[in-house]
Protein backbone atom coordinates (compact mmCIF):
# COMPACT_ATOMS: atom_id res chain seq x y z
CA UNK A 1 0.00 0.00 0.00
CA UNK A 2 1.39 2.86 -0.40
CA UNK A 3 1.13 6.29 1.36
CA UNK A 4 0.11 9.60 -0.34
CA UNK A 5 1.37 12.68 1.07
CA UNK A 6 -0.72 15.40 2.75
CA UNK A 7 0.16 17.76 0.31
CA UNK A 8 -0.47 15.44 -3.26
CA UNK A 9 -3.87 14.47 -1.38
CA UNK A 10 -4.74 18.07 -0.79
CA UNK A 11 -3.90 19.65 -3.72
CA UNK A 12 -5.46 17.29 -6.22
CA UNK A 13 -8.47 14.63 -4.83
CA UNK A 14 -10.01 16.69 -2.49
CA UNK A 15 -9.51 20.18 -3.14
CA UNK A 16 -12.27 21.69 -1.11
CA UNK A 17 -9.99 20.21 1.98
CA UNK A 18 -7.38 22.67 0.87
CA UNK A 19 -9.46 25.36 1.31
CA UNK A 20 -10.44 24.30 4.59
CA UNK A 21 -7.06 24.32 5.75
CA UNK A 22 -6.38 27.76 4.38
CA UNK A 23 -9.34 28.92 5.66
CA UNK A 24 -11.40 29.01 2.86
CA UNK A 25 -14.46 27.05 3.41
CA UNK A 26 -16.32 25.41 0.35
CA UNK A 27 -20.06 23.91 0.18
CA UNK A 28 -18.85 20.57 1.54
CA UNK A 29 -17.10 21.67 4.74
CA UNK A 30 -18.69 24.31 6.20
CA UNK A 31 -18.26 25.80 9.71
CA UNK A 32 -20.30 23.98 12.71
CA UNK A 33 -21.84 28.10 13.54
CA UNK A 34 -23.17 27.80 10.12
CA UNK A 35 -27.17 27.93 10.55
CA UNK A 36 -28.36 24.25 11.09
CA UNK A 37 -29.38 21.54 8.64
CA UNK A 38 -32.21 20.95 10.47
CA UNK A 39 -33.82 23.46 8.60
CA UNK A 40 -34.42 20.86 5.74
CA UNK A 41 -36.58 18.58 7.83
CA UNK A 42 -40.36 18.93 7.44
CA UNK A 43 -42.51 20.03 10.39
CA UNK A 44 -44.15 17.23 11.65
CA UNK A 45 -42.04 14.49 10.25
CA UNK A 46 -41.98 11.17 12.45
CA UNK A 47 -40.30 11.30 15.57
CA UNK A 48 -36.83 9.79 15.19
CA UNK A 49 -37.02 9.33 11.51
CA UNK A 50 -33.66 7.47 9.86
CA UNK A 51 -32.84 5.32 7.31
CA UNK A 52 -30.29 2.29 7.38
CA UNK A 53 -30.10 -0.87 5.42
CA UNK A 54 -30.66 -4.34 5.53
CA UNK A 55 -29.57 -5.85 2.40
CA UNK A 56 -28.22 -4.51 -0.69
CA UNK A 57 -27.66 -0.84 -0.26
CA UNK A 58 -27.63 -0.39 -4.49
CA UNK A 59 -31.12 -1.32 -4.66
CA UNK A 60 -33.16 -1.24 -1.41
CA UNK A 61 -33.35 1.31 1.60
CA UNK A 62 -34.88 1.00 5.08
CA UNK A 63 -37.05 3.88 6.30
CA UNK A 64 -37.38 4.07 10.43
CA UNK A 65 -38.89 6.00 13.31
CA UNK A 66 -40.08 6.09 16.70
CA UNK A 67 -43.52 6.81 17.79
CA UNK A 68 -46.94 6.23 19.41
CA UNK A 69 -49.21 3.45 18.27
CA UNK A 70 -50.41 3.95 14.50
CA UNK A 71 -53.91 4.46 13.78
CA UNK A 72 -54.91 2.63 10.59
CA UNK A 73 -52.94 0.98 8.19
CA UNK A 74 -49.60 2.32 7.77
CA UNK A 75 -47.27 2.68 5.13
CA UNK A 76 -44.44 4.45 3.24
CA UNK A 77 -44.71 5.55 -0.23
CA UNK A 78 -41.50 5.99 -2.77
CA UNK A 79 -40.86 7.54 -6.13
CA UNK A 80 -38.14 8.80 -8.02
CA UNK A 81 -37.28 12.89 -7.54
CA UNK A 82 -37.50 14.95 -8.68
CA UNK A 83 -39.85 13.64 -11.47
CA UNK A 84 -42.65 11.55 -9.31
CA UNK A 85 -44.13 8.82 -12.09
CA UNK A 86 -45.72 5.81 -10.33
CA UNK A 87 -45.18 5.62 -6.35
CA UNK A 88 -44.40 2.03 -4.84
CA UNK A 89 -46.03 1.32 -1.89
CA UNK A 90 -44.20 -0.41 0.86
CA UNK A 91 -45.65 -1.63 4.02
CA UNK A 92 -44.71 -0.35 7.68
CA UNK A 93 -44.07 -3.49 10.23
CA UNK A 94 -44.06 -2.47 13.90
CA UNK A 95 -42.51 -3.59 17.32
CA UNK A 96 -42.46 -2.16 20.71
CA UNK A 97 -39.77 0.20 21.51
CA UNK A 98 -38.66 -1.64 24.37
CA UNK A 99 -39.01 0.12 27.88
CA UNK A 100 -41.76 2.33 26.11
CA UNK A 101 -45.22 2.32 25.37
CA UNK A 102 -44.05 3.71 21.62
CA UNK A 103 -43.34 1.70 18.55
CA UNK A 104 -40.46 0.90 16.17
CA UNK A 105 -41.79 1.51 12.51
CA UNK A 106 -40.05 0.04 9.80
CA UNK A 107 -40.50 -0.23 5.97
CA UNK A 108 -38.05 -1.77 3.76
CA UNK A 109 -38.03 0.19 0.10
CA UNK A 110 -36.68 -2.90 -2.54
CA UNK A 111 -36.58 -2.60 -6.14
CA UNK A 112 -34.70 0.91 -6.53
CA UNK A 113 -32.43 1.58 -9.03
CA UNK A 114 -28.55 2.09 -8.41
CA UNK A 115 -27.01 5.62 -7.93
CA UNK A 116 -30.30 7.23 -8.04
CA UNK A 117 -32.13 9.49 -6.09
CA UNK A 118 -35.78 9.00 -4.56
CA UNK A 119 -38.31 10.60 -2.02
CA UNK A 120 -40.57 8.85 0.30
CA UNK A 121 -43.75 9.78 2.26
CA UNK A 122 -45.41 8.26 5.46
CA UNK A 123 -48.51 7.81 5.72
CA UNK A 124 -50.78 10.26 4.02
CA UNK A 125 -48.45 13.04 5.35
CA UNK A 126 -47.98 16.10 2.08
CA UNK A 127 -44.26 16.24 2.30
CA UNK A 128 -41.85 13.87 1.33
CA UNK A 129 -37.86 13.08 2.39
CA UNK A 130 -34.95 12.74 -0.29
CA UNK A 131 -32.27 9.74 -0.27
CA UNK A 132 -29.88 8.55 -2.84
CA UNK A 133 -29.26 4.53 -3.83
CA UNK A 134 -25.85 3.66 -3.60
CA UNK A 135 -24.19 3.15 -7.55
CA UNK A 136 -23.71 -0.35 -8.45
CA UNK A 137 -20.08 0.01 -9.39
CA UNK A 138 -17.93 2.70 -8.37
CA UNK A 139 -17.51 4.81 -11.35
CA UNK A 140 -17.39 8.32 -9.45
CA UNK A 141 -16.05 8.96 -6.18
CA UNK A 142 -18.14 7.28 -3.15
CA UNK A 143 -17.52 9.47 0.17
CA UNK A 144 -18.74 8.38 3.71
CA UNK A 145 -17.71 9.32 7.01
CA UNK A 146 -16.91 7.36 9.93
CA UNK A 147 -16.89 8.20 13.66
CA UNK A 148 -17.91 6.48 17.16
CA UNK A 149 -18.48 7.25 20.82
CA UNK A 150 -21.20 10.49 20.49
CA UNK A 151 -23.98 10.61 23.06
CA UNK A 152 -26.13 13.64 22.70
CA UNK A 153 -24.00 16.53 24.20
CA UNK A 154 -23.53 20.07 22.19
CA UNK A 155 -20.01 18.64 20.79
CA UNK A 156 -21.72 15.32 19.46
CA UNK A 157 -24.46 17.86 17.63
CA UNK A 158 -21.30 19.78 16.41
CA UNK A 159 -20.16 17.00 14.89
CA UNK A 160 -23.21 15.90 13.61
CA UNK A 161 -23.60 18.95 11.85
CA UNK A 162 -19.53 18.86 10.18
CA UNK A 163 -20.58 15.33 9.20
CA UNK A 164 -23.76 16.20 6.87
CA UNK A 165 -22.11 19.12 5.74
CA UNK A 166 -19.57 17.01 3.88
CA UNK A 167 -22.82 15.15 1.73
CA UNK A 168 -21.77 11.61 2.62
CA UNK A 169 -23.58 9.02 0.94
CA UNK A 170 -24.02 7.10 4.07
CA UNK A 171 -22.59 7.29 8.28
CA UNK A 172 -20.91 4.50 9.38
CA UNK A 173 -20.78 4.95 13.41
CA UNK A 174 -18.40 2.41 15.67
CA UNK A 175 -20.57 1.85 18.65
CA UNK A 176 -21.68 4.02 21.38
CA UNK A 177 -24.09 5.89 19.97
CA UNK A 178 -26.45 7.26 22.77
CA UNK A 179 -25.23 6.17 26.11
CA UNK A 180 -28.12 4.38 27.24
CA UNK A 181 -26.44 1.37 28.54
CA UNK A 182 -29.15 -0.55 27.65
CA UNK A 183 -31.52 1.23 30.38
CA UNK A 184 -32.00 4.27 28.96
CA UNK A 185 -34.64 4.32 26.00
CA UNK A 186 -35.32 8.11 26.54
CA UNK A 187 -31.29 8.61 25.75
CA UNK A 188 -31.56 6.34 22.28
CA UNK A 189 -34.78 7.99 21.33
CA UNK A 190 -32.59 11.61 21.59
CA UNK A 191 -29.93 10.56 19.87
CA UNK A 192 -32.02 9.10 16.91
CA UNK A 193 -33.98 12.57 17.25
CA UNK A 194 -30.63 14.25 16.52
CA UNK A 195 -29.49 12.30 13.94
CA UNK A 196 -32.82 12.63 12.34
CA UNK A 197 -32.93 16.43 12.20
CA UNK A 198 -29.10 16.81 11.96
CA UNK A 199 -27.93 14.07 9.44
CA UNK A 200 -29.46 15.50 6.34
CA UNK A 201 -26.88 16.99 3.46
CA UNK A 202 -26.56 20.62 2.24
CA UNK A 203 -29.22 19.56 -0.95
CA UNK A 204 -32.05 18.36 1.52
CA UNK A 205 -30.79 14.42 1.33
CA UNK A 206 -31.69 11.89 4.49
CA UNK A 207 -27.98 10.32 5.17
CA UNK A 208 -28.37 6.76 6.07
CA UNK A 209 -27.10 5.35 9.12
CA UNK A 210 -24.64 1.72 9.31
CA UNK A 211 -23.69 0.89 12.80
CA UNK A 212 -21.81 -1.36 14.75
CA UNK A 213 -22.27 -2.26 18.76
CA UNK A 214 -20.07 -0.84 21.42
CA UNK A 215 -20.47 -1.46 25.46
CA UNK A 216 -22.60 1.43 26.30
CA UNK A 217 -25.06 -0.36 24.03
CA UNK A 218 -25.64 -2.81 26.41
CA UNK A 219 -26.80 -3.62 30.11
CA UNK A 220 -23.45 -5.16 31.38
CA UNK A 221 -19.52 -4.16 29.70
CA UNK A 222 -19.24 -7.51 28.42
CA UNK A 223 -21.02 -10.81 27.63
CA UNK A 224 -24.67 -9.51 27.38
CA UNK A 225 -26.71 -11.59 26.41
CA UNK A 226 -29.16 -9.78 23.37
CA UNK A 227 -31.99 -8.89 25.26
CA UNK A 228 -28.80 -6.60 27.19
CA UNK A 229 -28.85 -4.00 24.12
CA UNK A 230 -32.86 -3.53 23.47
CA UNK A 231 -32.73 -0.10 22.28
CA UNK A 232 -29.72 -0.66 19.63
CA UNK A 233 -31.18 -3.86 18.52
CA UNK A 234 -34.71 -2.65 18.56
CA UNK A 235 -33.74 -0.59 15.13
CA UNK A 236 -30.30 -2.55 13.67
CA UNK A 237 -31.59 -6.06 13.95
CA UNK A 238 -32.71 -5.72 10.70
CA UNK A 239 -29.02 -6.25 9.45
CA UNK A 240 -28.26 -8.11 12.96
CA UNK A 241 -30.87 -10.67 13.08
CA UNK A 242 -28.92 -13.35 14.52
CA UNK A 243 -25.81 -12.39 15.55
CA UNK A 244 -24.40 -9.01 16.84
CA UNK A 245 -21.80 -9.01 13.86
CA UNK A 246 -22.25 -8.74 10.28
CA UNK A 247 -21.42 -7.55 6.82
CA UNK A 248 -23.01 -5.63 4.31
CA UNK A 249 -21.79 -5.13 1.04
CA UNK A 250 -22.21 -2.27 -1.92
CA UNK A 251 -21.82 -3.83 -5.50
CA UNK A 252 -18.49 -5.19 -6.50
CA UNK A 253 -16.26 -2.19 -4.36
CA UNK A 254 -16.95 -1.97 -1.16
CA UNK A 255 -17.56 -4.69 2.05
CA UNK A 256 -17.94 -3.19 5.38
CA UNK A 257 -17.48 -6.11 8.39
CA UNK A 258 -18.57 -4.81 11.14
CA UNK A 259 -17.72 -6.55 14.43
CA UNK A 260 -18.78 -7.13 18.21
CA UNK A 261 -15.83 -6.34 20.49
CA UNK A 262 -16.84 -8.95 22.96
CA UNK A 263 -19.87 -6.84 23.80
CA UNK A 264 -23.05 -9.28 23.23
CA UNK A 265 -20.55 -12.27 20.86
CA UNK A 266 -17.01 -12.75 22.71
CA UNK A 267 -14.10 -11.67 20.53
CA UNK A 268 -12.68 -15.32 19.92
CA UNK A 269 -14.89 -18.86 18.73
CA UNK A 270 -17.56 -18.20 16.71
CA UNK A 271 -17.50 -15.12 15.86
CA UNK A 272 -13.72 -15.14 14.75
CA UNK A 273 -14.31 -18.46 12.57
CA UNK A 274 -17.11 -16.50 10.97
CA UNK A 275 -14.08 -13.85 10.23
CA UNK A 276 -11.97 -15.75 8.81
CA UNK A 277 -14.83 -17.43 6.23
CA UNK A 278 -16.20 -13.61 5.48
CA UNK A 279 -13.22 -12.28 4.60
CA UNK A 280 -11.71 -14.90 2.74
CA UNK A 281 -15.15 -14.74 0.70
CA UNK A 282 -14.35 -10.89 0.09
CA UNK A 283 -10.64 -10.74 -0.25
CA UNK A 284 -10.88 -9.54 -3.72
CA UNK A 285 -13.17 -6.18 -2.73
CA UNK A 286 -11.54 -3.13 -3.92
CA UNK A 287 -12.33 -1.83 -0.67
CA UNK A 288 -12.70 -4.14 2.43
CA UNK A 289 -12.76 -2.37 5.96
CA UNK A 290 -13.47 -3.74 9.17
CA UNK A 291 -15.36 -1.91 12.15
CA UNK A 292 -15.71 -2.76 15.90
CA UNK A 293 -15.49 -1.13 19.04
CA UNK A 294 -12.65 -1.54 21.66
CA UNK A 295 -9.44 -0.95 19.79
CA UNK A 296 -6.55 -3.51 19.38
CA UNK A 297 -3.99 -0.66 19.18
CA UNK A 298 -5.35 1.50 22.27
CA UNK A 299 -4.17 5.32 21.74
CA UNK A 300 -5.39 6.10 25.50
CA UNK A 301 -6.15 3.05 27.59
CA UNK A 302 -3.11 0.78 28.33
CA UNK A 303 -2.57 -2.08 25.53
CA UNK A 304 -1.83 -4.32 27.87
CA UNK A 305 -5.74 -4.49 29.30
CA UNK A 306 -7.61 -3.23 26.14
CA UNK A 307 -7.56 -4.68 22.75
CA UNK A 308 -5.23 -7.70 23.54
CA UNK A 309 -8.44 -10.24 22.57
CA UNK A 310 -8.35 -8.65 18.96
CA UNK A 311 -5.01 -8.84 18.10
CA UNK A 312 -4.80 -12.26 19.18
CA UNK A 313 -7.76 -13.90 17.14
CA UNK A 314 -8.80 -10.65 14.50
CA UNK A 315 -6.07 -8.89 13.71
CA UNK A 316 -3.85 -11.61 11.74
CA UNK A 317 -7.03 -12.79 9.96
CA UNK A 318 -6.88 -8.64 8.98
CA UNK A 319 -3.73 -9.00 7.71
CA UNK A 320 -4.16 -12.49 6.13
CA UNK A 321 -7.05 -11.57 3.92
CA UNK A 322 -5.86 -7.77 2.80
CA UNK A 323 -8.42 -5.41 4.88
CA UNK A 324 -7.53 -1.81 3.89
CA UNK A 325 -8.31 -0.42 6.99
CA UNK A 326 -9.73 -0.97 10.41
CA UNK A 327 -12.30 1.96 11.90
CA UNK A 328 -11.77 1.63 15.89
CA UNK A 329 -13.38 3.69 18.58
CA UNK A 330 -13.98 3.57 22.88
CA UNK A 331 -10.42 5.52 23.49
CA UNK A 332 -12.11 8.99 22.77
CA UNK A 333 -9.21 10.45 21.10
CA UNK A 334 -8.06 10.92 17.09
CA UNK A 335 -6.03 8.64 16.28
CA UNK A 336 -3.93 6.93 13.37
CA UNK A 337 -1.96 3.63 13.29
CA UNK A 338 1.55 2.96 10.97
CA UNK A 339 0.37 -0.21 8.70
CA UNK A 340 1.33 -3.05 11.16
CA UNK A 341 1.40 -6.53 10.82
CA UNK A 342 2.17 -8.62 14.39
CA UNK A 343 2.07 -5.08 15.79
CA UNK A 344 5.21 -3.85 14.40
CA UNK A 345 5.40 -1.04 11.35
CA UNK A 346 5.15 -3.08 7.78
CA UNK A 347 4.67 -1.42 4.48
CA UNK A 348 1.78 -4.19 3.82
CA UNK A 349 0.51 -3.80 7.27
CA UNK A 350 -2.93 -3.01 7.95
CA UNK A 351 -3.47 0.95 9.76
CA UNK A 352 -5.99 1.17 12.22
CA UNK A 353 -7.78 4.60 12.31
CA UNK A 354 -10.15 6.30 15.30
CA UNK A 355 -10.27 6.58 18.13
CA UNK A 356 -13.91 7.62 18.71
CA UNK A 357 -14.44 11.16 19.78
CA UNK A 358 -17.51 11.94 17.95
CA UNK A 359 -18.84 13.42 20.81
CA UNK A 360 -16.30 12.05 23.97
CA UNK A 361 -13.06 13.08 24.41
CA UNK A 362 -10.07 11.93 26.73
CA UNK A 363 -6.26 12.82 26.16
CA UNK A 364 -4.19 10.33 24.39
CA UNK A 365 -1.25 8.53 25.63
CA UNK A 366 2.41 10.37 24.64
CA UNK A 367 3.47 8.81 21.40
CA UNK A 368 6.62 7.90 22.55
CA UNK A 369 4.61 5.23 24.60
CA UNK A 370 3.00 4.00 21.76
CA UNK A 371 5.25 3.07 19.22
CA UNK A 372 2.53 2.10 16.59
CA UNK A 373 0.98 5.41 16.53
CA UNK A 374 1.49 8.00 13.70
CA UNK A 375 -0.63 10.69 15.34
CA UNK A 376 -2.73 10.94 18.17
CA UNK A 377 -4.58 13.77 19.82
CA UNK A 378 -6.87 15.11 22.38
CA UNK A 379 -9.87 16.20 19.63
CA UNK A 380 -13.50 15.75 18.73
CA UNK A 381 -13.34 14.52 15.55
CA UNK A 382 -14.93 12.57 12.65
CA UNK A 383 -13.38 11.06 9.63
CA UNK A 384 -14.43 11.45 5.64
CA UNK A 385 -13.76 7.96 3.89
CA UNK A 386 -13.16 8.95 -0.11
CA UNK A 387 -12.98 6.30 -2.78
CA UNK A 388 -11.58 6.86 -5.78
CA UNK A 389 -11.25 4.04 -8.62
CA UNK A 390 -8.18 1.64 -6.41
CA UNK A 391 -7.29 4.86 -3.76
CA UNK A 392 -8.49 5.21 -0.36
CA UNK A 393 -8.30 8.47 0.98
CA UNK A 394 -8.73 9.37 4.95
CA UNK A 395 -9.39 12.74 6.03
CA UNK A 396 -9.44 13.22 9.59
CA UNK A 397 -11.66 16.38 10.98
CA UNK A 398 -11.76 18.07 14.01
CA UNK A 399 -15.13 19.86 15.00
CA UNK A 400 -14.23 23.18 13.97
CA UNK A 401 -14.00 21.55 10.30
CA UNK A 402 -9.78 21.96 10.39
CA UNK A 403 -8.12 19.13 8.72
CA UNK A 404 -6.24 17.11 11.44
CA UNK A 405 -4.94 14.40 9.40
CA UNK A 406 -4.52 13.30 6.10
CA UNK A 407 -3.75 9.06 4.73
CA UNK A 408 -3.77 7.73 1.12
CA UNK A 409 -3.18 4.29 0.44
CA UNK A 410 -3.97 2.67 -2.74
CA UNK A 411 -4.36 -0.99 -4.54
CA UNK A 412 -4.16 -4.00 -2.52
CA UNK A 413 -1.53 -5.47 -0.98
CA UNK A 414 0.30 -8.61 -1.60
CA UNK A 415 -1.33 -11.65 -0.02
CA UNK A 416 -0.12 -12.95 3.35
CA UNK A 417 -0.48 -16.38 4.05
CA UNK A 418 2.31 -17.01 6.25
Amino acid sequence: MARFTRRAFLGSALTGFAAVSSGHTPPFARSVLDPPLSSWAPTGAPDGLFLTWQRDPTTTVTVQWVGPRWSGEATVSCAPFPVAGTWQIAQVASKLFPGTSLSVYRAEITGLMPGSEYQFRVGSRPFTHRFRTMPARATDAITFVSGGDCGVNPHAVATNMLAAKQEPHFVLLGGDLAYDNGRSPETFLAFLRNYSTQMIDPVGRLIPLVACIGNHEVNGVVGAKREGAPAFLSVFDGLFRDTTFGTLDFGDYLSLVLLDSGHVAPVGGGQSEWLEKTLREREGYPHLFAANHVPAYPSARDPGEAGAENRKHWCPLFERYGVDAVLEHHDHTFKRTHPLKGGLKDKYGVPYLGDGSWGQLRAPAPLAKRPYLVAASHAYHLTLHRLEGASRFHVALEASGAVADVYGTKGKHPARRG
